[in-house]
């Protein structure tokens, strides 16, 4: 929809720079200024951290207490 709007100078100057900045055109600047105004912010779905635990075991010959056993055994080398 078209209409004419009287917009202060010193804010339609970085009105300008804004959209040549960000590559677009000055209509879209004014309409997500509009927007962000008008309408009421949505609300993201909250996120919910789902925890998985396994049951497991030790394997033979795995020493907890020794990292680099561990980090061997993790890469294959052990």
């Amino acid at each position: 929809m078209r209409t004419t709007l009287d917009i202060e100078d010193s804010v339609l100057r970085e009105a300008k720079k804004l959209a040549a900045q960000e590559g677009k055109t000055l209509t879209r600047i004014v309409e997500e200024a509009l927007r962000d105004r008008v309408q009421p912010p949505r609300r993201a779905k909250r996120f919910r951290l789902r925890l998985v635990t396994l049951k497991g075991q030790l394997l033979p010959g795995v020493d907890i207490s020794d990292r680099d056993a561990l980090y061997e055994r993790m890469e294959g080398r052990a």
